[in-house]
């Protein structure tokens, strides 16, 4: 499997580079979400630009990656950009369960405003 990340303090940006998402990758890329999760990534984003195919083991890796980060940080999926992958996103109705956002920096913009916001909440809980 291929793929590149960018860790920043607040965030990480993973970018499949691969045509497909299907069961020969899935697997895999479900361990690296564990593992990034496990070392303390705050949040993710998942930038699928180079996929141009999604199976249901790619969903089901997808949705890992949201579960993991339900919780505690952000799950960002981004980079839909083949009609394909879109299509099945809108058919199994997952855009109703994630966080899709159209750009890597959007995301990065979404990410940050969401930290800050969990900041200014935890800091008017402490006050109360």
């Amino acid at each position: 499997m291929k793929f590149s990340i960018n860790k920043k303090e607040r965030y990480s940006v993973v970018t499949l580079q691969e045509d497909n998402l299907n069961s020969l990758v899935a697997p895999n890329l479900k361990s690296e979400f564990v593992i990034f999760r496990n070392e303390g990534v705050p949040n993710l984003i998942l930038d699928l630009s180079e996929v141009k195919f999604v199976d249901s083991s790619g969903l089901s890796a997808i949705l890992t990656a949201n579960r993991l980060w339900k919780d505690e940080g952000t799950f960002i999926l981004t980079g839909l950009e083949h009609p394909h992958v879109k299509k099945l996103i809108e058919i199994s109705r997952l855009e109703t369960v994630l966080t899709i956002i159209p750009t890597v920096s959007e995301s990065i913009d979404y990410v940050m405003m969401d930290e800050l916001e969990r900041e200014l909440d935890g800091e008017g809980e402490e006050e109360q």
